[in-house]
């Protein structure tokens, strides 16, 4: 298939740039997987889709403050991506500058950190940051939330909190998984009584997701690699679920990235590993029934991913009906209920 069959023409005023005044006060669009219809309604009608015994799995990754900005030693401003934390003190990172910056560059972030460029790997720098704080601390005292690119303002300290579930647990991501953002605590005790499981894996979103698939054909796209987990007790609810007719309800691509690499090579267990994964219709899903979704930008990974999952035509009816009706789109934006397309043998 042709990149250009995942293009469609976007109003830019429906990229949302601020997150709705409440988690949940965002719509929701259901895409049946048995039939053709396509219905509007509101995030808060979540429960009434779901059944006792299914089970939701969250992606409790954590975002970090991964953008920084700083000057060369030798002049110059620079402002850093940390796409992946390494270690204690290394990280790999996007870097943009005047000019390439050297192996050996030294880059100042303030006046007591600074960090020194390794080397380059493909698009990315090795970098180390030459002080005794955990880049952790380092990013949580000098960073910025990194939101992304369509969102054409600068973090405020509303995206701290905003840009990030309230079920985050574990720092590394450099995007929110954004499907979950529309739930607060409220929504998951509602669930909670509703006899609705839930569980989680941790995926770490790299900045890779946001990138749009720039050659001609899919099947020569190269997939930018994320580290996932999954506990043993999200396997053990997902068997317990499939064992009494239930649903694996994925919240969020991340989620279902993460369950679907598991058992690429053999039956979902738990454990850590690292993914490439690239979904495509053809693709034939064997971990998940039902995903909840955002919507996804032109050309993407993403978007060929729903594609595969709730079939090409439908997805492309779904996304006519959503900017007709003025839904807001991307990471601030309003969300979608697939059904797994019915496989025929």
């Amino acid at each position: 298939m042709r990149t250009d069959d995942f293009d469609f023409e976007l109003p830019p005023e429906l990229i949302a740039q601020f997150p709705s005044a409440n988690r949940t006060a965002s719509r929701l669009l259901h895409v049946a997987g048995h039939s053709d219809r396509i219905t509007d309604r509101q995030f808060t009608d979540l429960p009434e889709y779901l059944h006792p015994g299914d089970v939701l799995i969250f992606n409790d990754t954590r975002v970090i403050k991964a953008r920084l900005f700083g000057r060369k030693l030798s002049g110059g401003h620079v402002e850093l991506l940390i796409e992946r934390i390494l270690d204690e003190r290394e990280a790999l990172s996007f870097i943009r500058s005047s000019h390439s910056p050297k192996l050996g560059t030294r880059i100042r972030i303030s006046d007591t950190v600074e960090l020194t460029i390794l080397a380059r790997e493909l698009n990315l720098y090795r970098i180390r940051f030459d002080t005794g704080q955990p880049v952790l601390d380092i990013l949580e005292q000098y960073g910025m939330m990194p939101l992304p690119p369509y969102i054409e303002r600068t973090a405020e300290s509303d995206d701290d909190a905003r840009y990030q579930t309230v079920y985050a647990r574990h720092p590394g991501a450099v995007a929110a998984p954004t499907a979950g953002l529309h739930f607060d605590e409220p929504m998951l005790n509602l669930l909670d009584a509703a006899g609705i499981i839930r569980a989680h894996v941790t995926l770490h979103v790299g900045a890779g997701t946001f990138q749009p698939v720039r050659v001609e054909h899919i099947a020569d796209h190269v997939m930018h690699s994320e580290r996932y987990t999954i506990p043993q007790a999200t396997i053990d609810a997902i068997e317990r679920a499939r064992a009494s007719g239930n649903r694996v309800v994925a919240v969020g691509t991340t989620s279902l990235r993460a369950l679907e690499a598991a058992v690429q090579d053999g039956p979902l267990t738990a454990g850590e590993n690292e993914t490439r994964i690239f979904i495509t219709p053809g693709y034939r899903f064997r971990v998940v029934d039902v995903l909840l979704t955002n919507f996804h930008l032109p050309k993407s990974t993403l978007l060929m991913l729903v594609s595969a999952f709730a079939g090409k035509e439908k997805i492309e009816r779904a996304y006519r009906h959503a900017i007709d009706q003025g839904y807001r789109f991307f990471s601030y934006g309003d969300a979608m209920l697939l059904e797994r397309i019915v496989e025929t043998e």
